[in-house]
């Protein structure tokens, strides 16, 4: 859409279909198969999606956007969570827009989210930065990763 300059992020580009209705941008979510207000999140989001699906293999059917979940009687909602062949959740992704430093207290929120999914890889990312954690949570430990791994080389 010649009107629309969506910022750069360090994922590779995709054919988004991209709409401009009522003066706002919508962006199609293929997953929920629907238009979305096309926020600097959501711009992440999609495109973080795209890169799990098309570069890392991840099966459609095996990521779930916006899993609603409750902390201190607060309902909240994770941006994305991808789960095993077993129906286990295995990933949680938190995106942010890609002005939002990622410092600690992004890093808190989802692991606060993480004390309910209890996910064995944690990710963080505003488009630009990504950060992959593999979590044990018998010792408590956490090793941050190179790179998001494939699909095939987890289960």
């Amino acid at each position: 859409m010649a009107d629309f300059a969506p910022p750069q992020l360090n994922l590779p580009p995709y054919p988004f279909r991209i709409k401009l209705e009522g003066g706002k941008h919508f962006i199609f979510d293929e997953l929920r198969k629907k238009f979305l207000v096309l926020t600097p999140e959501e711009w992440v989001r999609q495109h973080f999606i795209q890169f799990l699906i098309l570069n890392k293999k991840y099966p459609k059917t095996l990521i779930q956007i916006e899993a609603g979940l409750k902390i201190n009687k607060l309902q909240k909602r994770t941006d994305v969570v991808v789960f095993d062949r077993n129906a286990a959740r295995f990933m949680l992704i938190e995106c942010k827009a890609p002005q939002v430093k990622i410092d600690q207290s992004v890093f808190d929120q989802a692991a606060r989210y993480n004390s309910v999914h209890q996910v064995e890889y944690l990710v963080v990312t505003n488009g630009i930065q990504h950060y992959v954690a593999k979590i044990d949570h018998i010792t408590k430990e956490f090793n941050f990763l190179d790179d998001l791994p494939e699909f095939q080389t987890l289960l």
